[in-house]
């Protein structure tokens, strides 16, 4: 007798639809068969779906089995069809007699005592079967709470393989989950004690400059010695940048469900995302791949900060891929199991030491690097990458006297408020199209509406003839004099404004070359 039931597959972070077809009492040698390209956690699952069985209660098939995994050219990986090709087998063993099978998307592991546990990628399942039109999901309880927050689909938590099968017969009435309380349950509370920028002493002009970086979605490049607060503003960031709309809410989530974050409690609900790899990370490791493309560090960082501190010391190659991410905000990979398009609209914010020992410029401190030293330390850094950084800020060393000033500085709360005012009026201008911040600009945009007349011109021409700036930096200028315009709530750019950006790109020769 043949079964078929509807599951679901990864691939990069969408999910996409895989028939678990199992057909029983054929005739031969009584064993299961297992195809459809599976990897090898997935041919393991026979060993977990018969255990599971016996100790719910069913009988395994006594005769010859295939299941197949369709289609037969996606590879398929995980243990997510645990649940569905053991509700197969009883269905094609006449053990489980439910109408319209069909109508469900069903995914979840097995334990040997047939309870369910969560899988990766609930959201992009809930996603999926609301587009093939399906009644609903079963998914194990921890996976349903997170799928449970798209809309337009019924998700029923089972928390074992005898309760799913007799919620399909219609032995055992369950409730769906209720969207609503599932995004009330997601949003996370604000933690007494967290990090805020009221603990950072002294750095107004680094203040300033996260202030106006986060309000313009700007990459941010801090230079100082050890010890001047660069890691500890870095970790500061999101506390300042706005909530995630609902809809940038799910696409965190979505993408941190398929890496498996959501399930292991590393990613809190409700706020943006903070990345911070070691300098010795891979190249796959920061862009994303793997045999089965996933996400990779940048794309985790979506709609958040990625933090590169000590970024001189990242290899060439980790910090050049970078490059068409910070421009396009998405990045496409491609391996033998096919090709994949991440999302990755993230802000960069790194940390460097103007020298190799970090002292070079510090009055309290003496450099011990050599000329040729120095010059090696800073040419780790490629003129191209750092024209895809905005704003370039110097972190100095704090004296003794801030150190021991008990005065707090100006907490998360009005720097926040202060940003999603600029933010706004940005939303605004851009109604309408795919653009949410200055940062994020076409050409066309940067034209329109980062206008200056012909005395600010003359003294922007001034001063990257000067720098000798590039042209993607001349953009660059004006965006983040654009944003510093929205947070003085002015209509067009001004000269104070447009200074005020240019300081932001003078470390590019000052430091540099």
């Amino acid at each position: 007798m043949l079964a078929t039931i509807t599951s679901a597959g990864l691939r990069g972070i969408d999910a996409e639809p895989v028939h678990v077809e199992v057909n029983a009492g054929e005739t031969g040698e009584p064993k299961w068969f297992l195809v459809g390209l599976p990897d090898a956690s997935v041919k393991e699952s026979g060993d977990r779906v018969f255990a599971a069985l016996n100790n719910s209660g069913f009988k395994p098939p006594r005769t010859r089995t295939t299941i197949n995994l369709a289609p037969g050219d996606l590879r398929k990986e995980g243990p997510c069809y645990d649940l569905p090709i053991a509700l197969g087998i009883l269905a094609a063993t006449g053990q489980l007699k439910a109408p319209q099978l069909d109508d469900w998307l069903i995914a979840g592991e097995l334990s040997l005592s047939g309870a369910t546990r969560p899988v990766r990628g609930a959201l992009a399942m809930a996603r999926l079967a609301r587009a093939l039109g399906k009644r609903g999901l079963l998914l194990p309880a921890l996976s349903a709470e997170e799928a449970a927050l798209v809309e337009g689909v019924e998700v029923y938590a089972v928390d074992s393989l005898a309760r799913a099968a007799r919620f399909l017969t219609g032995e055992l009435p369950l409730t769906p989950l209720d969207p609503a309380a599932a995004r009330r349950r997601a949003q996370t509370p604000p933690v007494d004690g967290a990090a805020d920028f009221s603990e950072i002493k002294g750095q107004h002009a680094l203040r300033r400059a996260v202030e106006v970086a986060v309000a313009g979605s700007h990459n941010l490049l801090m230079i100082g010695p050890p010890g001047s607060g660069k890691s500890m503003v870095a970790k500061r960031i999101p506390t300042v940048m706005p909530a995630p709309t609902l809809e940038e809410h799910l696409e965190i989530l979505g993408i941190h469900s398929a890496a498996g974050r959501t399930l292991s409690g590393e990613m809190a609900w409700g706020t943006r995302p903070f990345r911070a790899p070691h300098h010795t990370v891979s190249d796959v490791a920061l862009l994303g791949g793997g045999t089965i493309p996933g996400p990779g560090e940048i794309t985790l960082a979506h709609h958040g900060v990625l933090f590169l501190d000590e970024l001189p010391e990242f290899k060439r190659s980790a910090l050049e891929v970078l490059r068409q991410p910070l421009e396009d905000c998405e990045v496409s990979i491609s391996r033998s199991a096919g090709k994949v398009t991440l999302p990755c609209a993230f802000m960069l914010v790194a940390a460097m030491n103007p020298c190799k020992c970090g002292y070079l410029g510090d009055t309290r401190h003496e450099c011990r690097c050599s000329p040729t030293e120095i010059q090696r330390y800073r040419a780790r850094i490629s003129g191209p990458l750092l024209d895809r950084i905005d704003i370039h800020i110097e972190a100095p060393a704090l004296s003794i006297a801030e150190l021991r000033n008990e005065k707090p500085g100006e907490a998360s709360a009005p720097l926040r408020e202060r940003v999603q005012a600029a933010r706004l009026r940005q939303h605004a201008r851009f109604t309408g199209t795919k653009i949410t911040s200055n940062a994020r600009m076409t050409h066309a945009q940067i034209r329109k509406h980062c206008t200056i007349d012909s005395t600010l011109g003359d003294l922007l021409q001034q001063a990257m003839e000067q720098l000798s700036l590039s042209a993607r930096a001349y953009d660059r200028i004006l965006k983040v004099a654009r944003t510093i315009a929205d947070l003085a709530a002015a209509e067009k750019i001004e000269a104070p404004h447009l200074l005020e950006a240019i300081q932001y790109r003078s470390l590019d020769r000052t430091v540099f070359y």
